[in-house]
């Protein structure tokens, strides 16, 4: 008996490509999948769709007066930077921010900055 859907019966049912193992139980996962849905198991090595701290904790070190930190995360205020940059405000709570972003823990960061789980 031949599926309907023209599959062979050995693809994954969504179709996409083929599957990877758990690094925690050993099961089939699909590729992208950032955590195991049968142990739980965060997936490292995996592709990041999220916005890069270290990037960001330079941007804002560096450029953080101009905002353009702000602006790589996607956050319409970095506006703000730009119209108060001549006062040096901006350039002192970036720095603080480029610390912050840079000692942010991975897992904290990509929750908030991150692909979505």
């Amino acid at each position: 008996m031949t599926p309907v859907s023209g599959r062979s019966g050995t693809e994954p049912p969504h179709g996409g490509g083929r599957m990877v193992h758990c690094r925690g139980c050993g099961r089939e996962i699909h590729p992208t999948a950032p955590v195991c849905p049968h142990c739980g198991a965060r997936q490292t090595g995996r592709p990041r769709e999220g916005k890069n701290k270290v990037v960001a904790g330079l941007l804002a070190i560096f450029l953080g007066g101009f905002g353009l930190h702000r602006f790589y995360l996607g956050q319409w205020w970095g506006f703000f930077y730009l119209l108060l940059f001549w006062t040096a405000i901006p350039a002192l709570v970036s720095f603080v921010e480029g610390i912050v972003f840079l000692m942010t823990s991975d897992a904290a960061w990509d929750e908030k900055y991150g692909p979505a789980p």
